[in-house]
């Protein structure tokens, strides 16, 4: 919190950052509650969960050119820009009454570019946010900003299930693309003030490097942090199971309704969204003070057990089970996840920061959307039933590998660490 109070750039990246998450829930809740009336919902939701995880693979992409961008500030605004029109579109497409089929076809598709595009701002963001706060302050900002967009995310929840009531869905697709413009004339207005005092905050020196060169670079320089790629390699794993199970806990919302509502769909939605952004904002505000001494790799087992939990429950099909067991899920993953990005960024070259995110962010994204395209298939083809036992099989797996390699890397840790002992 203090580098927000006291650091005005920092500030206005956040309060962007606010506005354009803001935006993103209340149409997000908005599309899904459309989808939910559909005939055949199933798969209607299941298209919105693979156009919210599949540009997530496109990171690495978006990274390197992040790092390859001079005029960091102009392309942040551009983005923005594009967003803008992109779901100022969307709202044109709900007035016009398009037929519900093609207007969802067209909305996955508008929302899989703005995403797309959206993984290149935030590349061009984290340099210059590491710029502004210093490298020893940044998983306390990027802690910070993301407990309080948990939080504004909740609200927002709430505030989208009763602006439901009496705002039309072309109306919050509309709030929405503002939201993107404001955001963007913020991004602007950092640059131009630093521009015009003369202390431009773009880049000295950018990577020049090739892709693959680039590539080979950044998992180099991760190599060099003992442990780092391979709890990657866990959280990959684990990463594509939350969001498999993200997307069939609707699914089951949707079929039992006697069971799984709280009031209507939209309002349980809502409640779960506000449990999980609250799970998430106290793990990303607090985790760091009250998990100081813990690693990360103890609080990625502690998060797989807990999806198991979430998984069992939701087989139940009982949301007052589900309910507690995804607010500590949400908290233990926001803890892990702060841990390894500070780790990252103390670890690699600034000129290669978002390449080097990007590559890792990618490896523990590339099997969110396969599992989730396979699970939801699944789920669409059958019986969700049947989507949740294998996905409880391959959470029993993932636990099983993730606490075998957690123990590996002790083992390994412990011996180094006897070999400087006796060497001193």
């Amino acid at each position: 919190m203090n580098v927000f109070l006291k650091n005005k750039d920092y500030r206005r990246f956040s309060i962007a950052s606010f506005l354009s998450g803001t935006g993103d829930i209340l149409f997000y809740l908005a599309f899904m509650t459309y989808a939910s009336k559909l005939h055949n919902y199933s798969l209607a939701l299941s298209l919105i969960a693979i156009s919210e995880s599949i540009p997530r693979l496109f990171e690495i992409f978006a990274g390197y050119l992040a790092d390859r961008t001079r005029n960091k500030f102009k392309n942040i605004f551009l983005m923005a820009v594009v967003r803008f029109v992109l779901y100022a579109t969307v709202g044109f497409l709900f007035v016009a009454k398009v037929s519900d089929w093609n207007l969802v076809i067209a909305v996955v598709a508008i929302n899989f570019l703005s995403d797309t595009f959206g993984s290149y701002s935030g590349g061009l963001v984290s340099p210059l946010i590491a710029d502004i706060v210093g490298k020893k302050d940044f998983g306390e900002a990027e802690g910070f900003t993301g407990g309080v967009s948990q939080i504004i995310n909740m609200i927002a929840q709430f505030v989208g299930s009763g602006l439901l009531l009496f705002m039309s869905y072309s109306n919050l697709a509309f709030v929405n693309a503002f939201t993107f413009l404001a955001a963007g004339l913020l991004y602007a207005s950092i640059g131009l003030k630093h521009k015009k005092d003369g202390q431009s905050l773009e880049p000295k020196e950018v990577n020049e490097q090739k892709f693959f060169a680039t590539m080979k670079s950044s998992f180099i320089q991760a190599k060099k942090a003992h442990g780092l790629l391979t709890i990657m390699v866990i959280v990959a794993l684990l990463n594509g199971v939350l969001v498999a199970m993200s997307a069939l806990i609707p699914i089951v919302m949707a079929g039992h309704k006697s069971t799984m509502l709280i009031g209507n769909y939209s309002f349980t939605m809502a409640v779960m969204g506000v449990l999980v952004s609250c799970g998430a904002a106290f793990g990303s505000m607090f985790g760091q003070q009250l998990f100081r001494n813990v690693s990360a790799f103890t609080m990625t087992i502690v998060a797989g057990g807990l999806s198991f939990l979430t998984t069992l429950a939701t087989l139940a099909a009982h949301i007052y089970a589900i309910l507690p067991f995804f607010f500590l899920l949400a908290a233990t993953a926001s803890v892990a996840s702060i841990k390894i990005t500070q780790w990252l960024v103390n670890t690699v070259e600034h000129k290669i920061l978002a390449s080097t995110m990007g590559l890792l962010n990618t490896c523990a994204m590339a099997s969110a959307p396969v599992m989730t395209t396979i699970f939801t298939t699944i789920s669409g083809m059958g019986d969700v039933r049947y989507a949740l036992i294998v996905l409880i099989v391959v959470e029993v797996t993932v636990l099983f590998v993730a606490v075998r390699m957690g123990i590996k890397v002790k083992k390994t840790e412990k011996g180094v660490n006897s070999t400087v002992a006796v060497n001193d």
